[in-house]
């Protein structure tokens, strides 16, 4: 590959190409002292008397090869940091323009020009190297040359993986109108070429290569899509499996549904995996018990069909089901009330210190809802909600995630002493209040706020 010098070793060699064929062709009887240039066309001096014989060779435009732009792509893994180094591929376009002293001069220039570049279809790697050495004859060091060949010399334009092209292109008149009202010139006889294909590659920068692949082995495996239709849960494994029911950190979880059965069977619950036992999994339900540390709030469940892959065998994930959401809901397992008197004599002000399950993260967001028991029917029953103290207000090493805690202690401010029904919402999920078997009536957990 090359450096960002080879668009003007390109335009380099071309010149000295060109250079030498007005030599090599003995055109100077023909129309004189000839000048090959690389300039600009509103810089070619034509109001001289008499105007020089000159080539003037100009690159105008660039562009990506459409071959070559998609190589070695994703250049990047999903962190950003290099895989490969992939080059930037480009066409260059140049106008051969030739200006003349007398009449058919420059179409003497023009005709011998383009000749030279028709004849010289492909730069060789040879030529390449003796138009950017003053010396092509003579072994030489590059230290010796002047400092802008020098940098032309190390452009590494010889050694690209892809040899250089020319190729005549053909321009109608309207384009050339407005290539020559944009270089703000007079026109001259010109002709278009289009160059390809210059690979530059930066070669700073570390790459991260895998190692080759030694062997490879390819698996047919049938395989089954898995396909939950219900979502159940039963409090202990002497329960029914109830659908609809509130569902807590430990209870049993059951999906049913088809095609659940495999040879290797897991279940994703929220981040966590599962591997049920071989006697709870059968084609129409699998069941297990849910992981300890599951957050409260909306969690997803997913069956993954694995296949035993690899020497030696390791499981792979293969074909898995949709995802079904569940509700797990915080359970109040005991609280207590400290509470003062507030802002007046009737109202009171404190702290409800609760211990809750599952463990409660620092991040979610939590709420405590308080809900008057008992309130006599001449009035209507009180209520207030209150949020925890954000966790972000706390203070935690850098690069340690904050502990989840089963301990709460939310403030309460302002409440009228009376009895309270208490619930807790972790992330939206909100735990389930108790019943009376004989009234059905809510009765617990309560804090009494007096």
């Amino acid at each position: 590959m090359s450096t960002a010098l080879a668009i003007a070793s390109v335009t380099a060699v071309l010149k000295d190409l060109l250079n030498n064929g007005v030599v090599d062709h003995n055109v100077q009887p023909l129309v004189g002292d000839v000048t090959v240039s690389a300039l600009a066309p509103d810089r070619i001096i034509t109001e001289a008397s008499p105007e020089k014989s000159q080539l003037n060779l100009f690159l105008y435009q660039v562009t990506q090869n459409a071959a070559w732009r998609n190589a070695a792509l994703p250049s990047r893994n999903a962190d950003g940091a290099r895989l490969t180094n992939p080059p930037l591929a480009l066409d260059l376009h140049y106008l051969l323009t030739a200006y003349g002293e007398k009449d058919l001069h420059a179409e003497i220039l023009l005709g011998y020009g383009m000749q030279i570049l028709h004849e010289a279809s492909v730069l060789t790697r040879d030529s390449i190297r003796r138009a950017l050495s003053p010396f092509p004859q003579q072994p030489f060091d590059a230290g010796d040359l002047p400092p802008q060949l020098q940098a032309l010399f190390a452009s590494g334009l010889a050694e690209q993986v892809e040899q250089i092209k020319i190729v005549p292109q053909s321009i109608s008149t309207e384009e050339i109108s407005r290539l020559w009202t944009a270089f703000q010139a007079k026109y001259r006889p010109t002709a278009a070429y289009q160059v390809s294909v210059v690979l530059i590659e930066s070669r700073s920068g570390a790459i991260r290569s895998p190692l080759p692949v030694r062997e490879r082995k390819i698996y047919a495996v049938p395989f089954k899509q898995p396909v939950i239709e219900q979502l159940l849960a039963r409090a202990d494994a002497a329960s029914p499996a109830v659908a609809n029911q509130p569902i807590l950190h430990d209870y049993i979880l059951v999906l049913r549904g088809r095609q659940l059965r495999a040879e290797d069977t897991r279940v994703n619950v929220g981040d966590a995996e599962i591997v049920p036992a071989a006697n709870n999994v059968s084609e129409a339900q699998i069941s297990f018990q849910l992981p300890p540390d599951l957050p409260a709030g909306v969690q997803g469940v997913q069956v993954i069909h694995g296949a035993q892959m690899g020497e030696p065998p390791a499981a792979h994930r293969g074909v898995a089901s949709d995802v079904v959401a569940f509700v797990l809901r915080p359970h109040v397992d005991a609280l207590v009330v400290n509470s003062q008197q507030g802002s007046s004599p009737d109202v009171r002000s404190g702290t409800i210190d609760l211990t809750v399950s599952p463990a409660v993260g620092r991040e979610q967001r939590v709420r405590l809802l308080l809900n008057e028991l008992s309130p006599p029917p001449d009035r209507a029953a009180y209520a207030y909600g209150f949020e925890r103290k954000s966790p972000y207000q706390e203070v935690f090493p850098p690069n340690t995630p904050p502990p989840a805690t089963s301990a709460l202690s939310i403030a309460f401010k302002d409440v009228r002493p009376a009895q309270y029904l208490v619930r807790l919402q972790v992330d939206g999920a909100e735990s389930p209040l108790d019943t009376d078997a004989a009234t059905n009536a809510f009765n617990a957990p309560l804090a009494d706020i007096a």
